[in-house]
């Protein structure tokens, strides 16, 4: 499996220019904000989903409207599926087995998801399946500063589809692609009140960009593990089900959460499925925190601590006391970016000059998302890497 990895990056890497070897970095962007030129491929549009409303039909306006795109990106799943196994077995699978794993999900995932494949008219079994992609492949980068006012910012970039259909003409990656029409703000309401907000995409009733207004922010990234997302479901499938979805587990916290502590302590103590980082960020000074999660444990909780200096923490796919592997190191280049613009001058503004610089932003890029949890405001920015861009 290893050396199957290692040729497709190699191969992906071969397929940029001869400079552009990893790990490649360009000097930190500036005056990105607000977005405009190459790299934005556009705003993103604001829905509200009502949970007084029975779970079945809390997505149906939604999806109505964003039904082509989303049968598109299930058409393109199943394509690369039937790729890999030219005989149509597992698209087969996947339509007869995992209409029965919806009846084993918590409430209300089952039936909003069953609502999904209603609104749509895509099978049942192809809707569960976009619904645990995340389970098994994000990666992301996320960051919670604090400026020198005690004001908190929370930014991220969602990246997804490494290895699922490169595109050589357009040199881009196909699943990316297909994604960003998907990518929507949702207003979560109840008795016409913000519960609270959300960067998703149409169909995914799960949670991983999110807002409490004046309370705290959450995003999820992605911890690649041994002991990770596959074995999981496996045991989910098999009957063992004391643990949660991790993206569930973050829409659980959004809508019941009642303070920064509680959500912490939900996110570090609760049994997942996958292993998991939870950035979180709070509404007082030095509340700020990367949890860092096996399927079982809390492994470390590493938070903003001024006294130490440490105005910031910022999260990739690697544990932060280990190195990242050097053909996918966005850290470095991110936290050189945190460290040049300072304290006194960070702003969601800066913040986006961070996420903008390459790789930060690359190929697997869908969208940037900004939170401010003192104003309770959360923007999003779909994405574009023009070349030369690495492809992870």
């Amino acid at each position: 499996m290893a050396l199957c990895v290692f040729i497709v990056l190699f191969a992906a890497v071969s397929l940029t220019s001869a400079q552009f070897i990893p790990p490649y970095t360009e000097d930190c962007r500036t005056d990105m904000y607000p977005p405009k030129g190459p790299t934005y491929k556009g705003g993103v549009s604001w829905y509200t989903v009502d949970l007084d409303l029975p779970p079945s039909k809390r997505w149906t306006a939604l999806i109505t409207e964003k039904k082509a795109d989303l049968v598109n990106m299930i058409q393109t799943i199943k394509d690369l599926a039937n790729a890999f196994v030219p005989s149509g077995k597992l698209v087969e699978l996947v339509d007869v087995s995992l209409p029965l794993l919806v009846e084993t999900l918590p409430y209300p995932f089952a039936d909003e998801i069953k609502g999904v494949s209603a609104a749509c008219g895509a099978p049942l079994g192809e809707v569960v399946l976009f619904n645990i992609f995340y389970e098994v492949f994000t990666v992301c980068t996320s960051v919670v500063a604090e400026d020198a006012k005690g004001n908190l910012f929370h930014g991220r970039n969602l990246d997804f589809g490494l290895f699922m259909g490169w595109d050589i003409k357009n040199k881009s990656w196909t699943v990316s692609e297909r994604l960003k029409p998907l990518v929507v703000n949702i207003d979560f309401t109840r008795n016409n009140n913000t519960v609270f907000k959300s960067t998703n995409f149409a169909g995914y009733v799960g949670m991983l960009t999110g807002i409490k207004p004046n309370t705290f922010t959450l995003t999820m990234n992605e911890r690649f593990s041994l002991d990770g997302g596959y074995l999981g479901i496996l045991d989910w499938v098999l009957g063992k089900r004391d643990g949660m979805w991790m993206s569930f587990l973050t829409r659980a916290v959004l809508e019941n959460a009642t303070s920064y502590e509680d959500a912490k302590t939900r996110l570090a103590q609760s049994k997942l499925l996958a292993p998991a980082y939870f950035i979180l960020g709070g509404n007082q000074t030095g509340q700020g925190c990367v949890i860092t999660r096996s399927r079982l444990l809390s492994l470390d909780i590493w938070e903003i601590n001024l006294k130490l200096g440490r105005w910031y923490v910022l999260e990739t796919n690697y544990d932060h006391w280990k190195a990242p592997l050097f053909l996918d190191d966005r850290r470095t280049p991110a936290m050189k970016c945190m460290n040049q613009t300072m304290q006194a001058n960070i702003t969601l503004k800066t913040m986006y000059d961070m996420l903008s610089t390459k790789p930060v932003l690359n190929k697997l890029t869908t969208y940037t998302t900004l939170m401010e949890v003192s104003r309770g405001s959360l923007e999003s920015y779909i994405r574009n890497c023009p070349d030369p861009c690495m492809p992870w």
